[in-house]
């Protein structure tokens, strides 16, 4: 039997908005699965892994591909995958926001050629990376009942956020930087979790980073080496 879907709901601010990224929506991503039944329909919350009839909710085309490949059991999983893909996907939008400041690309006096349609358009193109890469999704509710967020308080506190994008997870922060200056990851999280000291934040991150990058081209010898002067002088 197929089990009908339900159009969960959209604030009036929002009816025009993708429910990932906050792009204008133009079609719908249609949750298909949940695992087991709830067992009291007159509950406040419904279960997002329940087994009540599929819900839909407004997206951009962009994201409604993302998440169609997306194998996650839960919608909030869906979600996290789908920030993920779009920040590999924007990777070089996102680096122009670590390499440049605003002032930086508006004073750099590219003037000719491709360089002066990067100089026009690239901080544009970062804010719209970083816009919808941190976007913060509306609650959902069907028929008037929120869907419960099974872990939110869980998923939430696995999040990072760093120069104002919010990651799904401090590991998707992590590959993202060693992607962009070409760092060891298992390096950086290394210096990472020592200088954090059990409470890794936007300083400790920064400072680990600034750390790694001056090591870029050493060896791993000289890593090593570097690794145990950082300890030595942290003591």
């Amino acid at each position: 039997m197929i089990r009908p879907i339900i159009i969960t709901e959209t604030p009036f601010d929002k009816r025009h908005c993708c429910w990932f990224c906050g792009e204008p929506s133009q079609v719908v991503f249609i949750f298909p699965s949940y695992s087991s039944a709830f067992s009291d329909v007159s509950d406040k919350h419904l279960s997002l892994t329940s087994s009540h009839p599929v819900i839909s909710v407004p997206t951009c085309r962009e994201c409604q591909k993302l998440a169609n490949k997306a194998e996650e059991s839960t919608i909030l999983a869906v979600k996290a995958n789908v920030k993920r893909q779009l920040i590999q996907r924007y990777a070089k939008d996102l680096a122009i926001g670590v390499n440049w400041t605003e002032h930086e690309l508006a004073t750099s006096e590219f003037e000719q050629g491709n360089f002066a349609g990067f100089a026009r358009s690239a901080w544009f193109m970062y804010q719209v990376a970083k816009t919808r890469v941190s976007y913060l999704a509306w609650p959902l509710v069907a028929n008037g009942i929120e869907l419960e967020e099974i872990d939110l308080e869980e998923i939430q506190a696995d999040s990072f956020t760093f120069d104002g994008v919010l990651y799904p997870s401090l590991s998707d922060a992590i590959n993202h930087y060693a992607k962009i200056f070409l760092l060891d990851e298992h390096y950086v999280i290394a210096v990472l979790q020592h200088l954090g000291n059990g409470d890794i934040d936007e300083k400790s991150f920064a400072q680990a980073v600034r750390f790694c990058r001056l090591l870029v081209n050493a060896s791993p010898s000289e890593r090593k080496v570097a690794f145990k002067e950082l300890v030595a002088n942290n003591q």
